[in-house]
């Protein structure tokens, strides 16, 4: 029998109506949302019902709005009796991963990542920080690519490790500019910049990084009830004090990605399920390796679909 992991993901999933399905329909989803708005002071649930997009996409609110529709999504599949061997999120996601896995209450969860939200928009001033998606080309030659840039006098880093072929480069904005110009020289097709708010995970992000630890700091992180792979290493961790050091880490450093399905595929791990709206995490996982099973949970007739599928 092979093994089960959750994934949630990350800021650029959300959109207008999302795990509208599930509020209407289940009692405990709605009471999560109903939590958000009240621990936030604002609607965060009519934001995320009937937007207006632009809102809905600032930092600030997105991160608030995917977590709490990810672990509502979470609470009606776990309720089915189907629990994971191991949990992981893509940046963002990483919050929905660990409250899943009980490390931080949900309150705690949903205030800190609109904290965190708000203090990666004011850690760079607007229009000086970039990101760009590269496609095709080798990991090795880009970072060599970026350390040429970056000493060049212009910061440009590794920044998400999607999959082979799709790395996000982040950093100053004349860096990811010459990256974007230059990508080709490494065998790369092509580099797609990214409409973002800051250079994340990059190093520019280290005041964020600070200011971020200083909140983790005054919260209670328990022991996961089961591994989470961390964004950082690529490798499974359940003491709540090391999760708190790592996300602080995971601010201004690479999401390795694809290290960590690698990582999870090596032991034993055939089925992934996404959830959270959209299906960008399960796309990276079946561009890495096909045999694998993937199932997208975003809704309640999805998930009645995937209980199915995998108790069959």
């Amino acid at each position: 029998m092979g093994k089960i992991t959750f994934v949630f993901p990350g800021q650029g999933s959300q959109s207008v109506g999302m795990g509208k399905d599930i509020y209407e329909s289940l009692p405990a989803a709605r009471s999560l949302y109903e939590q958000a708005d009240a621990k936030l002071g604002f609607s965060l649930s009519r934001l995320v019902f009937e937007g207006p997009d632009t809102e809905l996409k600032q930092t600030a609110n997105t991160q608030p709005a995917l977590l709490t529709t990810s672990i509502a999504l979470y609470e009606a599949f776990a309720a089915k009796g189907i629990l994971p061997d191991y949990v992981a999120g893509h940046s963002l996601g990483e919050y929905s991963a660990l409250t899943a896995a009980g490390v931080l209450t949900f309150e705690d969860a949903v205030a800190t990542v609109r904290a965190r939200g708000e203090f990666m928009e004011q850690a760079v001033p607007g229009g000086q920080g970039a990101m760009a998606a590269v496609l095709g080309g080798e990991r090795e030659a880009l970072a060599g690519l970026c350390a040429d840039i970056t000493q060049g006098g212009h910061l440009v880093e590794l920044a998400n490790v999607n999959c082979p072929g799709q790395i996000v480069v982040s950093g100053s904005k004349e860096g990811v500019a010459q990256i974007v110009e230059r990508v080709k020289e490494i065998g790369a097709k092509r580099a797609i910049p990214l409409e973002v708010s800051g250079p994340f995970h990059s190093s520019l992000m280290k005041s964020a990084a600070d200011r971020l630890g200083d909140k983790l700091a005054e919260l209670t992180f328990k022991d996961a009830r089961v591994p989470l792979v961390a964004n950082v290493t690529a490798r499974p961790v359940q003491q709540g004090h090391e999760i708190s050091r790592l996300l602080v880490e995971q601010v201004y450093s690479p999401v390795l990605w694809a290290d960590s399905v690698a990582w999870l595929i090596s032991q034993g791990v055939d089925t992934f399920v996404e959830l959270g709206p959209g299906s960008v995490l399960t796309g990276l996982i079946k561009k890495m390796d096909k045999s694998v099973r993937t199932f997208n949970v975003n809704g309640l007739e999805s998930l009645e679909k995937t209980v199915e599928a995998l108790r069959s």
